[in-house]
């Protein structure tokens, strides 16, 4: 990829990640790119992608070797997500993000290390694809507000109860259900269950849900009716702990979800950057128009800052000292310059910019969402107002 700087190289980042980074890139410009129209078309990535990607090492790259991971850090996670960004890609790189950077780190953190040695490595090479159930009809950022409930019945849980806009939906083999084992203790009263959901009673995938943007991603509904799951697949053990497991997990997301809108950000200039070096208007390129000139200016200085931002962050995350209140800096910031920058971009584009066989039409479209899943702008100014 035509990069906007050149000599730009992260302080966190070794010759390993460097590779990684050469790797992610040649696999997601063949694989990935090639496909983006057909994904969107039928609303999900190709099944085998996954194992593709698993095999040439690209899921759970900071997960321990013992588990069948990369035994990386979370760096390399970040150059899969940048790089999947840099191929103009939101099919695949909202599915890796949750399988990877998200529920992954769920079971490493949760999971008994027999359920990480039968569960992992089979995340890791693609064959089984992770998801995470927490938004239901009417929730949305109250997760405290569940009503999914798990009934203890002897050696299992009866799950009953549905929720919604649950990326991986269509391909997901392991989900994490977010739900109440005991509804008279509100947030205290919260766990999570890992379903092993092939062939399970009671588990229904419901309909793809029709969106603005991300059309190649698979979120769906997903609903429980006397689903039975092994009380052994509590994670953590005890009931009552999932608030808590969740709130302590939530950083990595928002951090992930930043930095991808901090390099879609860069995508959406380096490709205006082009046009308007080849596009002409009153006999010149658009690039010799001043306002023109100024605007991209504007936010190649933006897009520098952000990934300077997203660097520190990273390097906290790598450190294991990336705190709640900085990760949801990362995802406002990155996400709300995201939108503005490719809004900026798409105008340059005039009439051309709407059209969605061009990718900024797809990235403007795309980056909507960002400011709204793993939290909102709107969380994220109160999360950060904590630390004041």
């Amino acid at each position: 990829m035509t990069t906007l700087f050149p000599d730009f190289r992260s302080p966190w980042e070794t010759d390993e990640h460097r590779a990684l980074r050469d790797l992610a890139r040649d696999f997601f410009a063949k694989e990935v790119r090639p496909h983006a129209q057909r994904f969107a078309q039928q609303h999900h990535v190709d099944r085998e992608l996954w194992t593709k990607a698993g095999a040439t090492g690209l899921l759970l790259t900071d997960v321990p070797e013992e588990f069948g991971g990369g035994g990386g850090d979370f760096g390399h996670e970040a150059i899969v997500l940048q790089e999947l960004a840099y191929a103009h890609d939101t099919a695949f790189g909202v599915g890796v993000t949750v399988h990877s950077a998200i529920v992954a780190h769920y079971l490493m953190s949760y999971a008994t290390d027999e359920q990480k040695k039968r569960w992992l490595p089979k995340c890791a090479s693609g064959e089984s694809v992770l998801a995470i159930a927490m938004t239901e009809p009417g929730t949305g950022s109250d997760l405290q507000a569940v009503r999914t409930m798990a009934r203890r019945d002897g050696d299992h849980y009866v799950v009953n109860g549905s929720k919604t806009f649950i990326s991986n939906g269509t391909h997901c083999d392991l989900l994490v259900i977010v739900c109440k084992t005991d509804p008279s203790q509100g947030a205290k009263g919260m766990s999570l269950l890992v379903a092993e959901v092939d062939g399970l009673d009671g588990f229904q995938r419901g309909r793809v849900l029709e969106k603005i943007g991300l059309h190649g991603q698979d979120t769906r509904e997903l609903s429980f009716t006397d689903m039975r799951v092994p009380v052994a697949n509590l994670l953590g053990g005890v009931e009552g702990r999932g608030f808590i497991q969740l709130m302590n997990q939530l950083h990595r997301e928002r951090l992930a979800i930043g930095l991808s809108g901090v390099a879609a950000a860069e995508a959406a200039v380096i490709e205006t950057v082009a046009y308007a070096k080849q596009r002409e208007a009153f006999g010149k390129p658009l690039l010799a128009m001043q306002n023109t000139k100024y605007v991209l200016a504007e936010c190649k200085a933006d897009v520098l800052a952000g990934k300077t931002l997203m660097d520190h962050c990273i390097q906290r995350a790598i450190d294991g000292t990336l705190d709640p209140a900085t990760a949801s800096i990362a995802k406002l910031w990155g996400t709300e310059k995201q939108n503005e920058i490719v809004d900026r971009c798409l105008q340059i584009f005039g009439g051309y910019g709407y059209m969605t066989e061009y990718p900024i039409a797809r990235m403007y479209a795309d980056a909507r969402v960002q400011k709204i899943y793993g939290g909102t702008s709107e969380i994220m100014k109160e999360l950060i107002s904590r630390s004041l």
